[in-house]
C-alpha cells in the first residue's frame, strides 16, 4: 500500500501529517522549524524516507482566485528542490484555507493563541493530506464503479491487500476485516489473503492500532486477543 506524507511549507515552520495505514485520513506529526534552505529540503526528504512514505504531498498556496501568489513562487521553488533531493513521486495539493481551518479547529478546542503556535501547522498539513486523500480515493472509487460496469459478471474487484513480516521476516499478505474500538484502544482485524502456513484461511488476526503512529501493533496476551474478537462478534451480531 501506498503510505502519504504531507508538508505544508511555510517562512518559518513546516508541518508535517502522515496518512493513517489504510489511507482513509490524515494524522497531524509535528512541526519542523526552518533552519536553512538546503538543510530544509534535506531533512524533508529524509524525514519522508524514514516515515516510510511512498508518495509526498506539497501544499501550494495561492490565491483566493487560483492565481499565483509571491508564496506560490516560494513554494515551487522549495517544491523543485524537494523533487531533486528524493526518488519519491512529490504532488501539489491546493492548499487555500488550510490554514485557517487549522486556526478554526483548534480554536474550537479551546486552545489557547500561544500553544496554537506549535500545532497549527501540522493540522494544516493534515488539512492539505485530507484534501488530497478524499481526492484520489473518490477517483478510485470512480474508476472501480466504471471497472465494474465494464467488467464481465464473473470477475470480481481485488480486496486491498496489507503486507506484514513476521519474525523470520517471511511477508504474509491480509485483507482488511474492520476495525473496532475496545476499552479505548482501536484493533484492526485482518484475514489471510492468501494460503500460508502461519494463518489459516478464516482466522482472523488481531492487532492493536496505534492511530498516532500510524501503526499495527502485536498482541501477545491471548486473553485480551479473545476479548477483543468476542466484542467485535457481540458488536457484529447487535447490527444484524
Amino acid at each position: 500500500m501506498d503510505r502519504y506524507i504531507a508538508f505544508d511549507i511555510g517562512d518559518k515552520r513546516i508541518g508535517v501529517a502522515v496518512s493513517d495505514p489504510f489511507n482513509t485520513y490524515a494524522l497531524p506529526s509535528f512541526t519542523y522549524v526552518r533552519k536553512g534552505f538546503a538543510q530544509d529540503v534535506a531533512a524533508l526528504a529524509q524525514l519522508a524516507a524514514e516515515k516510510g512514505a511512498t508518495v509526498i504531498v506539497c501544499g501550494l498556496p495561492v490565491n483566493f482566485d487560483g492565481t499565483e501568489a509571491v508564496q506560490t513562487v516560494k513554494a515551487q521553488r522549495f517544491i523543485d528542490a524537494l523533487k531533486a533531493a528524493t526518488s519519491l513521486p512529490v504532488v501539489t495539493e491546493d492548499e487555500r484555507f488550510t490554514t485557517q481551518m487549522a486556526h478554526e479547529t483548534l480554536i474550537s478546542e479551546g486552545m489557547s493563541r500561544q500553544k496554537r503556535k506549535s500545532y497549527v501547522d501540522a493540522v494544516a498539513a493534515a488539512n492539505i493530506l485530507d484534501g488530497y486523500l478524499g481526492r484520489i480515493n473518490s477517483q478510485k472509487k470512480g474508476e472501480l464503479a466504471m471497472k465494474e460496469e465494464n467488467e464481465m459478471p464473473e470477475e470480481q474487484e481485488e480486496d486491498e491487500i496489507i503486507e506484514l513480516v513476521d519474525d523470520n521476516d517471511n511477508v504474509i499478505k491480509f485483507r482488511l476485516l474492520d476495525v473496532t474500538e475496545y476499552k479505548g484502544e482501536k484493533y484492526a482485524l485482518l484475514l489471510a489473503a492468501e494460503p500460508n502456513d502461519e494463518i489459516a484461511d478464516d482466522e482472523v488476526a488481531i492487532f492493536r492500532y496505534k492511530e498516532e503512529k500510524g501503526m499495527l501493533e502485536p498482541i501477545e496476551d491471548d486473553d485480551l486477543l479473545q476479548e477483543v474478537f468476542d466484542f467485535y462478534q457481540s458488536e457484529e451480531d447487535d447490527e444484524q
